[in-house]
């Protein structure tokens, strides 16, 4: 029988060419902390969690290696049993935030286990029904980039054979988030889906005169207008 051995992490800071900015992000760098669960086996399990502040990470692995007492010694195909122990004992501190990311990583690397005991990728063991996904391009685009950088990126995009691009909007003016968007699509064409992310920038009303506008741009989405907590908002901006 196959059994947990030890958890391990490491906290790896991963800075980019050039920050990058939505409308409520200015990021330099993304942190993960990289996670490998040892077995009797051999095999190891990997997943990783990662935070947007590199100060950020060193709770998230703090996090992480506490809960991992409930994995040395078990058997990772009791995948479940391990979940409901780490739910049960996180709950005195609160079932989301840190503690669930932590939750989520260990839990990713025992299936990771699981598929690689079987031989065979999670989508397969968990019952497949296609070989190929639809994909769009997110990495680009950013609030911070001029219009000519912008489609700069989209022709890079359709060049790689994407026919799918998210774009983020929230300037102060919504007049350049429109000749943004405007640029975007014609830029691509009329057959290229185009998506925005406005990362929870605006009030309701706001969020409703902008998704009026660039409706002429035949979105497919517009993600996150108003703060993710805010339910009735969402739904009053969709119904509009």
């Amino acid at each position: 029988m196959m059994k947990i051995t030890a958890v391990k992490t490491q906290l790896v800071e991963l800075p980019f060419d050039r920050p990058i900015a939505t409308a409520i992000h200015h990021i330099r760098s993304v942190s993960c902390v990289c996670v490998r669960v040892e077995t009797t086996q051999g095999l190891v399990g990997e997943s990783y969690a990662f935070a947007l502040k590199p100060a950020r990470i060193k709770t998230l692995d703090e996090m992480i290696r506490d809960l991992s007492a409930h994995l040395v010694g078990k058997d990772p195909h009791y995948v479940e049993a391990i979940w409901h122990a780490i739910w049960d004992d996180i709950n005195p501190i609160g079932q989301k935030g840190v503690s669930i990311c932590a939750l989520s990583t260990l839990d990713t690397a025992i299936w990771d286990l699981i598929g690689k005991a079987a031989e065979m990728p999670l989508h397969k063991l968990f019952g497949a029904c296609r070989d190929e996904i639809w994909t769009y391009a997110s990495g680009g685009l950013w609030l911070d980039q001029s219009i000519d950088e912008l489609v700069r990126d989209a022709e890079e995009f359709l060049a790689r054979g994407f026919h799918a691009m998210k774009i983020r909007v929230g300037k102060a003016d919504m007049d350049e988030d429109v000749a943004r968007v405007r640029a975007l699509r014609e830029c691509v064409g009329d057959k290229i889906e185009l998506l925005a992310d406005a990362n929870q920038a605006f009030d309701r009303k706001r969020a409703i005169r902008l998704g009026r506008e660039l409706a002429q741009f035949d979105l497919t989405w517009f993600e996150e207008p108003v703060a993710a907590h805010d339910l009735k908002g969402h739904a009053q901006v969709r119904t509009a």
